[in-house]
């Protein structure tokens, strides 16, 4: 049999670690051997390749079924052994897994992937009693352990040496570079099978031994009578059957118990030890129960005594006790072994998570007269505990006292040891409260308006799941949300996403939300949902008393709750009630009270305004002068501001938790910032779970999460924020967010748990134990999700898009948005989060990225926190400087570095080798999968070992694959595969051999364009290989199999400026019509915001990158009958050629066509040969010819790159200097792509053109007008829908050009084309072959979905456009954008060619006036009040004409007005209207009066006068970089939170909608506008 098994592992070898592939063959036969036997440890590896080499002898876990081998490497002892083979879902904790003595004989599986990371700390440290502190026992008692992935460096401060030397130091072996998840899913489905570690192939194979059949408790129980807390008097005597430290601890040291601990087979009838006794109890221990006959004779007779003395048992004591009463114990299929297990208390309905680890249980059915279960597992519905009915004996099979995991349960010592004492215990009984459930009919949610820095499209995400959790309850919801982007806004409903009843598009302020409540009687309000816009709201209506007297609950959290976390002082009352504390902190209600409460605290300090959004108002001050500066910004966002203490390089951790009214409480998600604090955590990189916290830190933090939840009465999802200190255990309480954040966002996608869906459920008052886990749909949502995998967000910035904005990340946040990556391994969800990031990157590189400076030192980079520090540090690590050094700058966890100095040192590997051939030769694939597990990419790969391009990318693409290494497909499925789930949530990782989901049916699929002359050879390859299994063509267009095949739709990425969540809404849009229309849909996408990347949405979601690679994997995975492109905005329009080369079939407009508009070379000679006009332009190929074109047209020009959104690098260049700064701008932003110069009109009027095609014909279309001129971007630009003033003339025209267009390009699918008109002089700027922004804006206003449209036609179905009639439409919809400049500190408030709005929001109304001031009320702006003053800054004469009719509006309005002195002489001179006169500021700090004039400075006017209102017009759209007095006009009335005008046309629209008094209007939803067109 040993001989047998010992030849079978060769011969499977090849099998496991290479997915067996018909190129396999091509390796020499002495290298595949090689391959087989290799057991280098690194020190013998050859030295340039030893980071690429697995270390470790090869190791083999051989099972009792008969299956392959699983093969991995040995990190523990060199010996073989045999046991039973059993898992564990924990997440932290494997010094105490490995020391549980109910673990003997046992070959533990740890389902968590990273295993090693905090070492183990020292067995020499003991208690008082002689028991070392951080275990369980005094030695290992697992056979052996698998894990994934083995760390073998760690990083802990009570770490005393590695998980792989103290498993060879006490002999036990331990394997990695298993498939953990495949092994799990078959001790699942078959059950616990006996298994043999094999490492070293020498030693004889042990044969497979059934621990179970040993007695167990005789090998783990103590031979002798031990006292434990003598002086203590309450005598309790505790049976050893293996006994976990932790329970003596809590007897002796918490309940001061005297105990005396006895062997298992004490008699204790005849106790020959005299020992006195007044309560009995009964350990948990391994193995079967009925092996321990003497246990049971002894509890009979202590069962049988009168009066009773109390008897307890824990795990194998609940097993025992029953026994003796006369009940059947039974074993589990696989046993429940972990720290999730969820256990519902039949006393009270109440339901507690539980650490268990038993693989027998009690059979309920057979508990004798007088006995009944006292707890039931929430998800199998096993036996948890019993109980006498009249008797105090009682038993649970979990363990209260955890160690590992959660102490949530420890009340049931406080009851057996009352029962000891004689305690009259108190009843325990339900609460009642699913009886007196408060029924809703009708609910408003309020949502969060526009998207900001701080407040993103999380809060569509959100919205959606709430509005799908009430829909289900049968409840009507009004959602009150001007942003027209959004998924929540569309009105679109069918079974499967049930919209909200009423829409209104209005403006998120109090009086608006009582109109509507006012006039929709709703008997609820949920403000939890729509960030700090709508928890705002809601508390000032709260705080009115304007909610109680109009009826209305909130729902969920209660106000004076919230207001609890919001308000630092009561927050920190609270906390001290419960013996917690924040980090030390005051408020000020002035500056002077700032400086004291600075002092007391002592230098640095943060600064922050209270009841600030993402840390608005924030920053750290070093004095009294930085501080005071600080202040006054502050006070400008609040009356209240905050001095913190500074906690800079401890580390900041988060628990996202979960309550429901009947007080279960449990954390869903915890995360650990991979920057030290000192960063806010939107700013930072977030790994979910946390990787360096051991068990005591992590359960000690969960602890005082739920103590705090409960103390303050949340209700819902909440989460709060941690600082712990690197160097102990020492923490404090940040904060915490009474409402969904973008954290909770991050935190359901990241495992699967849907906690704003969850929070709607509990805040109608259902419990979480019935509510269902929709992932596994047969368990309960009251569970603490178990990950097999690591999740890594990493922030997008946009800062380069503004001058003088600092790229310093502080206590405010900055980010734009954020991306989410899957993997096993820390390296590979790192690297893929750089290139979801950016797209530019091909993965982690320091000095390849072109991300740092050259100039600066780079101590200097690594040291200060900014968008672009963790490339500095990786290229310090390439640099060779060394974790230590590093971490000495960074204060960034070792642990961490250690994994990116991994990275460095493979990458150091690849490029000294430099030759792909000699890299693969030898032990190729175990080379090739090392660099796969630890996320690099086939282009890295390429690229250092000197090839180029896709070529040199398809290359490496063939190698790999003739070695076997392909991805898997891994499911999330909340529980780590301890329970099945038919969940299509997917992600791909290298660590693994076996795929979770089937593969597509059908062979892939190669598009015919691929023949073009620009197929690559290897794609070519492809083509061929696959057509010669491919299926006759007939076939091929059949309906049914392309539904079938599905469609793949390739989402928007991460939200950045220029693309945002309008690109979620039409992804969301195509898939919801797929589905409609029968064809299967898989959606890719990785930003966690979205409600795309939700798992209800598709039939499949990859969450995964969209780089040419991976989307090429799922493609021919799949199968798929073609891939989308044209709804996810640039990133997916720019895979549209790689792909189509690389042989996927692009839907719709083909790549080619899509190439030809996106270049702008081609497209601008296109136009040419077609007679269509655009402004004179010019490809450069030198500088020179770029000085001599714009001298002949005349300056100014616009200079643009192809290939790019948001206009990004597009500049107006008002002389030579300008343009030659700008060139090298665009020339590093378009990389090989060309740029092009234009003549820049100005003062033309800008035409939006949204269309869908089928086969160049027009279908539908919309023509937007801008408000502003030409020359700001569209994206920033005011848009009017129906168009209002254009000639008759000037729209025939677009409709002509457009046409043409469409037939020229052969366009399928949704297209947009700027336009701009003099007079009707019409001419081209440029067309994307795509979804714009402006889609679900069009979409909306004209109740017609353009994107469900365009996705027929580019499946080919029969399309009929739609019946839009512009004469029948008696209403306007005006789009604002959102900027979020008060964020950005430093950037200059105008617009220009390059888009800097972050967000938008429309308003509908019976004319252009009424809606475009409802739009700009709802961007948040601040109408002035009567009398206030106006401060006008208008830089030239045309303008000031322009402005002459509202200037003089303005005064009879009632308003003061004040001008800087050119203005306020021009008005007087030609209007005769009366003005202060504000001198130009010089600097800054200039808030003193002019010298000459004695007029005050406009600053001071703005920071201490009554101005409410700023209006500052400046020459054009030229951006100038030294700092004009406009700027910093502008900048102030930023700061100091003054609304502020800056184009001249809206300045004039604004005022006359203040003339006509449409400040005041009656609320309308969207349906009721609808009606008025039907």
């Amino acid at each position: 049999m040993a001989k047998n098994t010992h030849s079978h592992k060769h011969r499977h070898f090849q099998r496991s670690r290479c997915t067996a592939h018909p190129s396999i063959h091509n390796i020499p036969t002495s290298q595949r051997h090689q391959q087989s036997t290799n057991s280098m440890t690194d020190m013998e590896v050859d030295g340039g390749f030893a980071a690429l080499e697995s270390k470790g002898e090869v190791a083999t876990l051989v099972l009792a079924d008969n299956s392959p081998p699983l093969t991995g490497r040995s990190f523990g002892a060199a010996t073989s052994i045999s046991g039973e083979v059993v898992f564990n879902t924990g997440m932290v904790g494997y010094p105490e897994a490995l020391t549980d003595p109910s673990y003997r004989g046992q070959i533990l599986v740890l389902t968590f992937p990273l295993i090693g990371n905090y070492g183990v700390p020292s067995e020499e440290i003991t208690d008082e009693y002689g028991l070392p502190t951080y275990f369980e026992s005094k030695e290992i008692h697992i056979a052996g352990l698998v894990v994934s992935s083995y760390s073998w460096e760690h990083s802990h401060w009570a770490a005393h040496k590695s998980l792989a030397k103290w498993l060879k130091e006490k002999n036990v072996p331990g394997m990695y570079g298993v498939d953990t998840r495949a092994l799990t899913k078959k001790i699942r489905e078959v059950g616990a099978l006996l298994g043999n570690i094999i490492v070293n192939p020498s030693n004889p194979n042990p044969q497979f031994s059934d621990p179970n059949k040993r007695n167990l408790v005789a090998e783990v129980s103590t031979k002798t009578v031990t006292v434990y807390g003598d002086s203590n008097t309450t005598n309790i005597v505790a049976y050893d059957c293996g006994m976990k430290f932790n329970i003596i601890r809590y007897f002796v040291n918490t309940h001061k118990v005297r105990l005396t601990v006895v062997p298992f087979d004490y008699d204790l009838e005849a106790n020959p030890a005299n020992i006195p006794w007044d309560g009995l109890f009964l350990s948990n221990g391994p193995g079967d129960p009925t092996m321990c006959p003497q246990t049971i004779k002894s509890i009979q007779y202590a069962l049988a005594l009168d009066p009773p003395r109390p008897i307890f048992g824990i795990c194998l004591g609940n097993q025992l006790l029953a026994l003796a009463a006369g009940a059947k114990t039974y074993k589990l299929k696989y046993g429940n072994r972990g720290m999730n297990q969820p256990c519902i208390d039949l006393r009270t309905g109440r339901c507690y998570i539980t650490p268990q680890n038993h693989g027998f249980a009690v059979d309920s059915d057979s508990l004798p007269p007088m006995w009944k279960p006292l707890f039931i597992n929430a998800n199998d519905l096993t036996n948890e505990g019993i109980v006498h009915t009249d008797k105090p004996f009682f038993s649970v099979q979990f363990h209260p006292e955890a160690s590992g995991g959660p102490l949530d349960t420890a009340f049931l010592f406080d009851k057996f040891v009352g029962h000891v004492r004689k305690i009259s215990q108190p009843l325990v009984l339900q609460d009642g409260l699913a009886y007196k459930r408060q029924t809703y009919k009708k609910v408003l949610l309020v949502g969060s308006g526009g998207l900001s820095i701080g407040q993103a499209g999380e809060f569509d995400y959100s919205g959606s799941q709430c509005i799908k959790a009430l829909k289900e309850e049968g409840i009507e919801v009004i959602l009150i949300n001007p942003n027209i982007a959004t998924v929540q806004t569309s009105t679109e409903k069918n079974e499967v996403t049930p919209g909200a009843d009423k829409v209104y598009f209005l403006p998120i302020r109090p009086n608006v939300v009582m109109d509507i409540i006012h006039k929709d009687k709703p008997d609820g309000i949920i403000v939890s949902m729509g960030g700090q816009t709508a928890l705002n709201v809601g508390v000032e209506l709260w705080n009115a008393g304007l909610l109680q007297k109009a009826g209305v609950k909130v729902l969920g959290t209660q106000i004076p709750a919230i207001e609890a976390t919001e308000d630092r002082e009561i927050f920190s009352q609270k906390l001290q009630e419960i013996g917690e504390s924040i980090a030390l902190s005051f408020s000020a209600n002035n500056v002077e009270e700032a400086l004291v409460a600075a002092n007391k605290i002592g230098y640095p300090v943060l600064v922050r305004a209270a009841f600030a959004l993402g840390g608005l108002g924030s920053g750290f001050a070093d004095n009294d002068k930085e501080l005071k500066d600080l202040a006054a910004k502050a006070f400008s966002a609040s009356n209240q501001i905050l001095i913190d203490q500074d906690l800079r390089g401890w580390k900041e951790l988060e628990y996202e938790v979960v309550r429901d009214s009947s007080d279960n409480c449990i954390t869903v998600c915890n995360m650990e910032n991979f920057d030290p604090l000192g960063v806010h955590t939107g700013d930072s990189i977030v790994v979910a779970p946390s990787q360096t916290l051991t068990n005591r830190e992590y359960f000690m933090l969960r602890k005082t999460a739920l103590k705090v939840v409960r103390h303050l009465g949340i209700v819902g999802e909440c989460n709060i924020q941690y600082a712990l200190n690197p160097k102990s255990e020492k923490y404090c309480i940040i904060e915490v967010n009474a409402r969904l954040s973008r954290s909770s966002a991050l935190a359901s996608k990241a495992t699967g748990y849907p906690l704003a869906y969850v929070a709607t459920k509990l805040s109608l008052g259902r419990d979480l134990v019935s509510i269902r886990n929709s992932v596994t749909k047969t368990t309960t949502a009251c569970f603490e999700p178990s990950l097999d995998y690591c999740v890594l967000k990493m922030p997008r910035w946009d800062l380069k898009k503004f001058n003088r904005v600092s790229n310093k990340l502080g206590s405010s946040m900055l980010s734009v948005g954020e991306v989410m990556s899957i993997g096993r391994s820390f390296e590979e969800v790192i690297q893929k989060a750089c290139r979801m990031v950016n797209p530019a990157l091909d993965g982690l590189e320091g000095i390849d990225s072109n991300l740092t400076d050259d100039e600066i030192p780079l101590e200097e980079q690594i040291s200060v926190p900014t968008d672009t520090r963790l490339f500095a540090v990786q290229r310090a690590l390439e640099e060779g400087w060394g974790v230590d050094k590093v971490f000495e700058h960074t204060k960034i966890d070792k642990w961490f570095l250690s994994k990116l100095e991994n990275i460095a040192k493979m990458r150091k590997a690849c490029k000294d080798c430099g030759d792909v051939r000699k890299l693969f030769a030898e032990n190729g694939t175990d080379r090739m999968r090392s660099l796969k597990i630890a996320g690099f990419s086939d282009q890295q790969i390429a690229r250092y070992t000197n090839l180029s391009g896709q070529e040199g990318t398809m290359k490496v693409r063939s190698i790999r694959k003739s070695l076997g290494v392909k991805p898997c497909v891994k499911q999330i499925d909340t529980l780590a595969a301890e329970f099945p789930a038919e969940t299509n949530y997917l992600y791909m990782t290298y660590s693994g051999n076996e795929d979770d989901v089937t593969e597509g049916s059908h062979a892939p699929i190669i598009s015919d364009g691929a023949e073009s002359a620009e197929m690559t050879p290897s794609s070519k390859a492809f083509r061929n290989r696959v057509r010669s299994v491919s299926i006759s063509a007939a076939r091929e267009n059949s309906l049914t199999e392309k539904q079938e095949r599905g469609v793949m739709v390739l989402g928007c990425g991460a939200y950045c400026i220029g693309s945002s969540v309008e690109f979620d809404w039409c992804a969301v849009s195509a898939v919801r019509q797929l589905r409609k229309d029968g064809f299967k849909s898989i959606i890719v996408n990785y930003n966690p915001e979205t409600v795309s990347t939700d798992y209800d949405e598709s039939d499949r979601l990859y969450f995964e990158e969209m780089s040419l690679e991976r989307v090429m994997d799922i493609y021919e995975r799949e199968a798929a009958a073609g891939i989308i492109v044209s709804v996810g905005g640039q990133i997916p329009n720019n895979l549209a050629g790689p792909l189509a080369q690389s042989g996927a079939k692009i839907l719709g407009t083909s790549a080619r066509d899509i190439d030809r508009a996106e270049d702008r070379h081609q497209f601008s000679d296109m136009l040419d040969d077609m007679g269509l006009k655009q402004p004179a332009w010019s490809v450069l190929s030198s500088m020179e010819e770029a000085v001599k074109f714009s001298n002949e047209v005349g300056f100014p020009v616009l200079v643009r790159p192809s290939f790019v959104l948001s206009g990004a690098a597009m500049r107006v260049a008002s002389d030579e200097t300008q343009l030659k700064n700008y060139l090298g701008l665009a020339a590093d932003v378009a990389a090989d792509k060309p740029v092009v110069v234009t003549k820049f009109i100005l003062g033309a009027k800008e035409i939006e053109f949204d269309a869908v095609a089928n086969e160049g014909k027009i279908l539908n279309y919309a023509i937007g007008e801008h408000l502003e001129n030409a020359g700001v971007h569209s994206g920033d630009a005011t848009v009017i829908l129906p168009a209002q003033k254009l000639y008759v003339g000037t729209i025939r025209q677009i409709k002509k050009y457009a046409t043409a267009i469409a037939k020229a390009l052969n366009i399928t699918g949704p297209f947009n084309i700027q336009f701009m008109a003099i007079g009707n002089d019409v001419q081209v700027i440029e067309c994307n072959l795509r979804a714009s922004r402006t889609f679900p804006f069009v979409s909306k206003t004209f109740h017609r979905n353009f994107i469900s449209l365009a996705t027929r036609a580019m499946c080919g179905l029969h399309v009929t456009p739609y019946n839009i009639s512009l004469l029948d439409i008696d209403y306007v919809c005006v789009k604002a954008p959102m900027f979020s400049f008060t964020r950005l500190r430093g950037a200059d408030p105008t617009l220009g060619v390059e888009m800097a709005s972050t967000g938008e929001v429309a308003c509908f109304g019976d004319d252009a006036q009424e809606a475009f001031l409802q739009a700009m009320l709802a961007t948040g702006f601040k109408l002035p009040k009567t009398n206030s003053t106006v401060l006008l800054s208008i830089a030239s004469d045309p303008f000031r004409v322009e402005f002459a009719e509202s200037a003089v509006a303005l005064s009879k309005l009632g308003f003061k007005l004040a001008g800087t002195p050119g203005t306020a002489q021009y008005y007087k001179k030609h209007h005769n209207i009366d003005m202060k006169v504000v001198s130009k500021p010089v600097d800054e700090e200039d808030t003193s009066d002019c010298p000459d004039t004695g007029n005050t400075s406009a600053l001071s006017e703005i920071k201490e006068a009554d101005v409410e209102l700023v209006i500052n017009i400046s020459e054009g759209t030229t951006r100038k970089d030294e700092i004009s007095s406009g700027y910093i006009i502008r900048r102030a009335a930023v700061d100091f939170g003054i609304s502020l005008v800056t184009n001249v046309k809206c300045a004039v629209w604004l005022v006359k909608s203040m003339e006509r008094g449409y400040d005041t209007f009656k609320a309308k939803s969207v349906s009721e506008f609808y009606h008025l067109e039907a």
